[in-house]
């Protein structure tokens, strides 16, 4: 079965890529199963090499990367040579793992007592539509860091980019059957990935209702996830903020990658000493985005990914929704949706509770610090968020207060990949990147020796 890639800014079809079957899927964990043995046994230094050498050819392949991105995704230009580039900074990082992998001698009375970090073996990675390159990259480099093999599924929507970096990777010297790329649907080949024994963990970022799933079919057999999933992320402005930069930041918070971010910063709260202003302050940047053609390099927002996606983007607007303003967007073909900023009045509605995973952001005003907590951890999500104030102990105590796995205070960044990045709640479980991520791919043994006579 071929499934046909179409480009979201153009409606028009690029390629057809054919669909892993489900029997496929199973031929290629026994393939990657077979290759561990051989893969966990290179020398330390030799692995490191050749994920160094991976690095390297993506680096020298980031334009055309960036190209298919566009193409296949509707990034921005400069987004996507961003995303590229993160994927050879975190194989360069984790390249550094395999010769630090150091376990530890335990004092014990009769002998010695050592522990080794072991590869889990088979390591399942689900990639979703929003950000291929790095969300994939984030999965597979520790993993192959740590001595295991992985089969890494695409998103059925955007699989260009996953392909390529196989091929860079087989260019760079990793063996065929060390690291896979099997696109098809998640119905089949994440379900194997999930159910086959021979995986030993599953690592998912997506929606929270098929993460749920994930980890329920996981616990069968005590296998072990990463989940990385929804948010629905608050950033907070308090009056003593540089409402200026405040208000010219926030459009990027939530409109990059028009909304499909997990990290999108789609609810505004905003002391109501101040609120008034900061809208006025807000319209001009928010008009001021600039949507279009995103292989241009001026482009700031593209489009969305699909025509189902953006039908249900637009299900948040009723006729009756409190728009304030909105900013522009292309007439004719492409997945367009113009930003869009709300204010609601009830707590309840659908656009301060519900990931919208679109360019809508909701400003509501606050009275003071207590009520701007509780408001941003009124949600069944914890994964991300921005604290806007120039008084340092306030910055803390609410960074502390608010329940999230990765906040900015005055700003809005949410990854570095030599950081940690996970969320709270049911935005997800385990923590990518960083100096620890490695370690959840490894299992710790623990092995003693006596010393005393037979």
């Amino acid at each position: 079965m071929s499934h046909a890639v179409i480009n979201p800014a153009t409606e028009q079809e690029i390629r057809t890529v054919e669909l892993t079957s489900a029997e496929e899927t199973d031929a290629a964990i026994a393939r990657a199963e077979a290759a561990l043995p051989a893969w966990r046994d290179v020398a330390p230094g030799d692995r490191a090499r050749l994920l160094r050498r991976f690095a390297d050819a993506v680096d020298a392949d980031i334009e055309n990367l960036a190209r298919l991105e566009v193409a296949n995704s509707g990034h921005t230009i400069g987004n996507a040579r961003w995303e590229a580039g993160n994927v050879r900074d975190v194989l360069h990082y984790y390249a550094a793992a395999p010769e630090r992998l150091t376990g530890k001698q335990i004092p014990v009375p009769g002998g010695v007592n050592v522990t080794f970090a072991e590869p889990l073996g088979v390591v399942g990675v689900i990639v979703p539509w929003n950000f291929p390159m790095p969300i994939a990259g984030w999965g597979f480099a520790p993993a192959l860091a740590a001595g295991n093999t992985v089969v890494l599924k695409p998103a059925e929507l955007t699989p260009l980019t996953a392909l390529r970096l196989a091929e860079l990777a087989r260019e760079a010297g990793i063996p065929e059957d060390v690291f896979q790329v099997l696109p098809g649907k998640g119905s089949v080949v994440g379900q194997r990935f999930v159910e086959h024994p021979a995986v030993r963990k599953v690592v998912f970022t997506g929606s929270t209702e098929v993460g749920k799933q994930i980890m329920a079919g996981c616990a069968a057999q005590v296998k072990r996830v990463t989940l990385e999933l929804g948010g629905k992320n608050a950033n907070i402005v308090f009056a003593d903020a540089d409402l200026e930069r405040a208000a010219a930041t926030a459009p990027y918070g939530v409109f990059d990658n028009a909304g499909q971010d997990c990290c999108a910063r789609s609810r505004i709260l905003v002391q109501a000493s101040v609120y008034d202003r900061f809208l006025e302050l807000l319209e001009p940047a928010v008009k001021g985005v600039v949507v279009g053609d995103p292989g241009q390099e001026a482009t700031e927002m593209g489009p969305l990914i699909s025509a189902e996606h953006r039908q249900r983007v637009a299900s948040y607007l009723p006729d009756d929704t409190p728009v304030a303003f909105r900013g522009s967007a292309p007439e004719g073909p492409g997945f367009w949706f113009p930003p869009t900023v709300v204010t609601p009045s009830s707590a309840s509605d659908p656009l301060l509770t519900e990931e919208v995973f679109g360019p809508i952001v909701a400003v509501v005003p606050f009275a003071d610090e207590a009520e701007a907590v509780a408001m941003a951890n009124d949600t069944a999500y914890g994964l991300s968020g921005s604290i806007w104030t120039s008084d340092v102990g306030r910055a803390l105590r609410v960074s502390r207060g608010v329940e999230a796995g990765n906040l900015s205070v005055n700003s809005h960044a949410s990854v570095r990949y030599w950081t940690p990045f996970g969320g709270f709640k049911q935005s997800g479980l385990g923590r990518e990147l960083g100096p620890d991520a490695v370690e959840a791919f490894t299992e710790t043994k623990n092995v003693f020796i006596s010393t005393e006579g037979s």
